[in-house]
């Protein structure tokens, strides 16, 4: 994965959880000044604005890596952070799905369906997120704790 894939996928993952997580917490958890206030917080609307003009972003980013980057990895057999990285892919659909569909459902109960859907596989999908980075630190204790001998005639990829 190139350097400007990289910092594509970061940046677009940090806007879209950034904005998410705040957005939530505005929705769900703050308390409104006002008892009659429409919103919890008066920058919620502009949170929830800018989480679904950058969620494309993160959809472009998923593109950009997905060939070079998933595709050359699961096609070659590659082991390293498979679990974190499938666990992306599987729960990127639903959350992407969900994400649109609750900008278009007109009824109360498919909102909130979709809310629930939303909600959950974003933050799986977080998780994973935060596992797939974690994972090569974790690898290197781990060479570290056993002496280097745990990649010991493993074939490398080739990342470009």
């Amino acid at each position: 994965m190139s350097r400007f894939e990289a910092w594509t996928v970061h940046l677009s993952s940090l806007l879209v959880a950034g904005t998410g997580l705040v957005y939530g917490w505005m929705r769900y958890f703050a308390t409104p000044a006002d008892p009659y206030a429409v919103v919890n917080h008066p920058w919620q609307p502009q949170l929830q604005h800018l989480h679904v003009l950058a969620a494309p972003l993160l959809v472009f980013a998923a593109g950009i890596i997905w060939r070079q980057h998933v595709w050359q990895r699961w096609r070659l057999g590659g082991r390293r952070r498979r679990r974190s990285g499938l666990s992306m892919m599987l729960t990127l659909v639903p959350m992407v799905a969900s994400g649109y569909l609750l900008q278009t459902a007109v009824d109360e109960a498919w909102r909130q369906a979709w809310v629930a859907v939303h909600v959950a596989a974003s933050l799986l999908w977080l998780a994973a997120y935060a596992g797939h980075l974690a994972a090569p630190r974790l690898a290197r204790r781990r060479r570290t704790a056993a002496g280097g001998a745990a990649d010991a005639g493993r074939p490398a990829i080739n990342p470009s």
